[in-house]
């Protein structure tokens, strides 16, 4: 029997090779017999890093381009973990399992353009000295290799339709959702319990930028590829 597929994919200021494969995750993953591979999502690591916030408006569909053609199961994480809800419904039938890490039910919330911009104001050094969520943004877009320029035109891109809980239903496989519990995208209950095989794991003393790289995470996604895609007890 051929492997299954497993595509990591990273976050917003992350890379497969910064948040996978430097800690060995994706190793431990691998462990499960899956073949596992790594995407950059535009902007980011080894992909193109064009400034032009229009140039972001389909991330769904460079990561579609970008996966396995047969049926593979993506872990992804926070911006990568929106691209790949939204790449899921689009192409149910791409995805044989969905890991949908450091997101929750905001998902579901209008496009809010003045949280961009406080995000956008860590960056440039302009946030208030209190405003913690903005600094952490700001320290994470200027780590060693970014493209700050990039990463700022993808806050920048334009809204995408609002997802409602209804349309979830066409996302068939089984899906696990992971939010810390210091998460500042938790809760995450009405996400989970829109997908028809939806499973919500709440990550004990986890914030936000330590998921994917915390023990817990990583043992749910292992449990959850063992039990649910792999089918072993």
């Amino acid at each position: 029997m051929a492997s299954k597929s497993l595509v990591l994919v990273h976050g917003w200021g992350g890379s497969f090779r910064e948040t996978w494969q430097a800690p060995g995750i994706d190793r431990i993953f691998a462990d499960t017999g899956c073949d596992v591979s790594g995407v950059d999502l535009l902007g980011h690591g080894t992909a193109d890093k064009p400034h032009d916030p229009d140039a972001y408006v389909d991330l769904p569909g460079y990561l579609l381009d970008a996966l396995p053609k047969e049926p593979c199961v993506v872990v992804a994480f926070s911006l990568g973990a929106l691209t790949a809800l939204r790449a899921a419904l689009r192409a149910p039938d791409r995805f044989a399992g969905l890991v949908l890490g450091g997101i929750g039910n905001g998902v579901f919330d209008p496009h809010k353009p003045e949280e961009s911009a406080r995000l956008i104001a860590g960056i440039e050094g302009t946030a208030p000295p209190d405003d913690n969520l903005a600094r952490l943004f700001g320290q994470y877009a200027h780590q060693e290799g970014n493209d700050v320029a990039a990463l700022t035109a993808i806050l920048k891109r334009p809204p995408a339709t609002r997802i409602t809980p209804d349309q979830l239903s066409v996302i068939t496989c089984p899906v696990l959702v992971c939010i810390g519990d210091r998460d500042f995208a938790a809760p995450a209950d009405e996400l989970a319990s829109a997908f028809p095989e939806g499973r919500l794991e709440t990550l004990p003393r986890t914030d936000h930028f330590a998921t994917p790289g915390s023990f817990a995470f990583i043992d749910s996604v292992m449990r959850f590829l063992e039990a649910r895609i792999l089918g072993r007890t």
